[in-house]
């Protein structure tokens, strides 16, 4: 159709009067309408106290938690104890809180998922002590435990990667469950300096707790001079695509190969900011050349459109090795993401 005098015209009669929330296509206006006030205007992303992708927050009474009618939620631990080298990832929670403008619509998942879910920010995981490891990984367990034990799904923002564990012990108490791992790190390593809990090794020690299933566990994005650490993934039965195939494998056949390794099973997806290349996350405790680009780990984690979360986490954002914030807008983009992913989940809680 030619763009003439009367095109113009018919446009301007539509248009020419519209204000921002104004929407005539369906689909864009069951999201405006969610998203603008009746006058029209929006929430300014700077304004307000901020929380996790502007989700409401709900104060939580931990000693006796009531998450009401919540369908999921997004918890905070600030916890950095089991790092191997530059530590900082206990300010992770805070950095991706103070990110603003992410979201409201995912126009892939064509979902505005904090306004489609009962879905609240319901602060951080209180920890005992700010020195001791195990028993901050024992308080992570209790509270994703009270979490799951509500009917919701728990997302969470760390935080060093050794919070996986005891959120897989919460999650996958009652049943082992199936993951989806992103990261430059396989994280199956052993003991060393005295203790296994650290951020190298949560997911020998699911394994061998029996709250995760390495045959229904695929891990993507592994690189870097740590491979001779990593034997255990491939002995326990997990399937491991490295860096260096995703060119030639194409993302693609990547999407279809870690949907059947999971299965319809319930999964867990993990995401270490560290998956993607140094160039788009400088911030962070262990970064290794040669990752993910955020475009890749966008369609990435959009392929699992469908796939049984039950649960989820976004981990070693330190942000003070980041002055750009960079690292920090990928790891709320990446929550928002696994938060999208949640409304399509088979789990959520109806």
């Amino acid at each position: 159709m030619a763009f003439d005098k009367a095109a113009l015209e018919a446009l301007r009669r539509k248009y020419q009067d519209a204000g921002g929330g104004d929407v005539f296509d369906p689909k864009f206006k069951r999201v405006a309408e969610k998203v603008f006030s009746k006058t029209g205007t929006r929430t300014a992303p700077y304004a307000g106290m901020p929380t996790f992708l502007s989700a409401p927050h709900r104060p939580i009474d931990w000693e006796g938690p009531d998450f009401g009618d919540l369908q999921v939620a997004l918890v905070g631990m600030p916890m950095d104890l089991g790092v191997t080298n530059r530590s900082g990832s206990r300010f992770g929670p805070r950095a991706l809180r103070a990110i603003d403008r992410i979201g409201p619509y995912n126009h892939v998942l064509e979902t505005a998922p904090v306004r489609e879910l009962r879905v609240a920010d319901i602060g951080d995981v209180p920890f005992g002590s700010r020195y001791r490891l195990e028993q901050s990984h024992d308080d992570i367990e209790k509270r994703i435990g009270q979490i799951v034990g509500g009917g919701v799904i728990p997302l969470s923002v760390g935080g060093d990667h050794s919070i996986s564990h005891p959120i897989l012990k919460a999650v996958g108490k009652k049943r082992p469950v199936g993951m989806i791992h992103i990261d430059a790190h396989c994280d199956t390593s052993g003991s060393f300096d005295g203790t296994k809990f650290h951020h190298g090794g949560p997911f020998r020690n699911a394994v061998l707790d029996g709250v995760l299933d390495p045959t229904r566990t695929i891990q993507i994005g592994i690189r870097g001079p740590s491979e001779y650490l990593w034997e255990f993934s491939y002995e326990s039965g997990m399937t491991v695509i490295h860096a260096e195939e995703i060119d030639r494998l194409g993302l693609p056949a990547i999407i279809e190969k870690a949907r059947a390794v999971v299965g319809d099973g319930p999964t867990y997806l993990s995401f270490d900011i560290d998956s993607l290349d140094p160039a788009f996350a400088p911030g962070t405790g262990t970064p290794e050349v040669g990752g993910l680009t955020t475009r890749e780990a966008l369609e990435l984690l959009r392929g699992m459109k469908g796939v049984n979360i039950v649960g989820g986490d976004i981990v070693e954002v330190a942000p003070q090795y980041d002055a750009t914030h960079n690292t920090a807008h990928a790891g709320a983009q990446v929550l928002f993401e696994l938060l999208s992913l949640t409304v399509f989940s088979p789990s959520l809680g109806s």
